[in-house]
């Protein structure tokens, strides 16, 4: 078991998918990448050799079809299914951040390069570097785990929904543009814990660890930082509009009962 501090500040325990477990489940991605590159490949070729064999339009078949299943495969099952490919989700596995929260399409672009390039295939030796680097890592992290901050665990049971922040309307403005890829998972983590915690804190620790905040996420994304307003709005309009941008649009108005959404302004 391992524990994870949520972004709001709660501790989760999740047991860590071992070596045996994640192997099992990437033998089965394996088995489903070759019947979807067999068929892809197949499709390529009667389409694109329709009268015959063209070396380099074999070639380029053979290139789309390898980038599209070695890659496309895991990262677009693992944006679509939140952290999860066929062989994790038969055996009950889930890629989540290092704070326990879903990934997103950064997160798997990032573990399905790696596992690509270094992990697996291209200079993984078949898998070896990634059994190597799992067994280094207490939390059996291999290379796509440590670059995309990620990590595996069972998690049979849905991840607990967020506490959504709400930011106040004068700053919506200024936080609408602000390239937030930029922003660190740990930073974000730090200012989510700290307007959680708000009122629990002195006001002079509000102010002085506030300012800090401001200071340090001000810098990461290259903005000003916004005059005449307190720390907790700036930092709510953050994390608000970072919330925005990672939630899937809903389809249609649902209302869910659920906690209290964390008030930033006045």
């Amino acid at each position: 078991m391992a524990e994870f501090t949520t972004g709001e500040a709660v501790a989760l325990e999740l047991p860590i998918a071992r070596i045996p477990t994640r192997a099992t489940a990437f033998l089965i991605d394996v088995v489903a990448q070759t019947v979807l590159a067999s068929m892809l490949f197949m499709a390529m070729v009667s389409v694109l050799l329709p009268g015959g064999v063209d070396t380099a339009w074999l070639n380029v078949a053979v290139l789309v079809t390898i980038v599209g299943v070695l890659v496309g495969y895991p990262v677009t099952c693992e944006t679509a299914w939140r952290g999860r490919t066929l062989g994790k989700m038969l055996l009950g596995l889930r890629v989540v951040r290092a704070d326990g929260g879903p990934i997103d399409f950064r997160h798997a672009l990032t573990r399905g390069l790696a596992g690509a390039i270094v992990d697996f295939w291209m200079l993984g030796a078949f898998g070896a570097v990634a059994v190597v680097t799992s067994m280094c890592s207490p939390n059996a992290r291999r290379v796509g785990d440590v670059l995309a901050g990620t990590v595996v665990v069972h998690a049979q049971r849905p991840l607990p929904v967020p506490l959504l922040a709400v930011a106040p309307p004068w700053l919506a403005g200024w936080a609408g543009p602000l390239p937030l890829a930029m922003l660190p998972d740990d930073l974000a983590l730090a200012v989510r814990q700290y307007l959680s915690r708000f009122r629990t804190l002195t006001p002079i620790v509000q102010h002085e660890l506030g300012t800090a905040l401001v200071g340090a996420v001000c810098a990461r994304l290259q903005a000003p930082v916004p005059t005449g307003y307190p720390p907790l709005q700036i930092l709510g309009a953050v994390i608000a509009e970072r919330q925005r941008r990672a939630l899937p649009p809903p389809m249609f108005p649902v209302f869910r009962p659920g906690p209290v959404p964390i008030r930033v302004g006045p």
